[in-house]
């Protein structure tokens, strides 16, 4: 995205600019949410491939260390704690929904941090609570902590999320991450480089036009506002 909000096409008919939904999805989906976490990072990842080797191998054959610093993530904390993430999940769509696409996004990176870096839980609610709202007057936006663990030990936006789920698995038939889906209907896989990003922004910016819009905003909740602002847009002339 940075590349052609940095870079656009002087024969585009119109600027280009992105509203990126995250989708929720749940690495383990049966953790139990009572709990502040369920296991280190470490632990899962044995268990799953079959002890230290296994993960090893794992790690290099989907290059996990370059995909982490090509996303601004140099160091993985693999004693991070691993947890249920509906409520981390919850807290960024109520972000985006309340205050914009821009502010969940620049939370959202805030919380990969948190994870993947700090090793903090994603389930620990009074720790996201404060996260977000240091993360929200960093935008201007002065909201107490306590507003947001209010949130957070409610059920709001737990219906939209399961419902984005079945969708995403049963209709979709999605069922590993990283996946994009642009335009509502090309999908793209996570193993794909940037330069095949590229290719498909231009032939959008180019078009002057989107095919379709996203199937999640309405799940979800997100208004027609909220899209038409976007989460990545180009600078005004004149800022960088």
């Amino acid at each position: 995205m940075d590349e052609l909000l940095r870079n656009p096409s002087p024969t585009a008919p119109r600027p280009l600019h992105f509203s990126v939904l995250r989708v929720p999805f749940f690495l383990e989906p049966n953790y139990d949410e009572s709990k502040p976490y369920e296991e280190s990072n470490r632990d899962r990842l044995y268990k799953k491939w079959g002890g230290a080797e296994g993960w090893a191998r794992q790690k290099k054959r989907h290059n996990m260390k370059g995909r982490g610093i090509d996303a601004g993530i140099p160091h993985f904390n693999l004693d991070r704690l691993a947890a249920n993430s509906m409520a981390s999940h919850r807290l960024v769509q109520h972000i985006g929904k309340r205050f914009g696409l821009s502010r969940s996004e620049a939370l959202y990176d805030r919380l990969n941090v948190y994870y993947f870096v700090d090793g903090n839980s994603l389930n620990d609610k009074p720790l996201l609570a404060k996260v977000a709202a240091e993360q929200l007057r960093k935008d201007g936006i002065d909201i107490g902590e306590d507003e947001i663990l209010v949130f957070l030990n409610s059920d709001e936006g737990r219906e939209e999320i399961e419902m984005a789920l079945d969708i995403l698995h049963n209709q979709l038939g999605i069922h590993s991450i990283p996946q994009f889906i642009v335009e509502g209907s090309t999908i793209v896989g996570g193993a794909a480089g940037w330069e095949e990003f590229v290719d498909i922004f231009r032939e959008i910016e180019d078009r002057g036009e989107v095919k379709r819009g996203p199937i999640f905003a309405g799940v979800l909740g997100v208004d027609d506002e909220t899209l038409r602002q976007g989460s990545h847009v180009m600078a005004p002339v004149g800022l960088s």
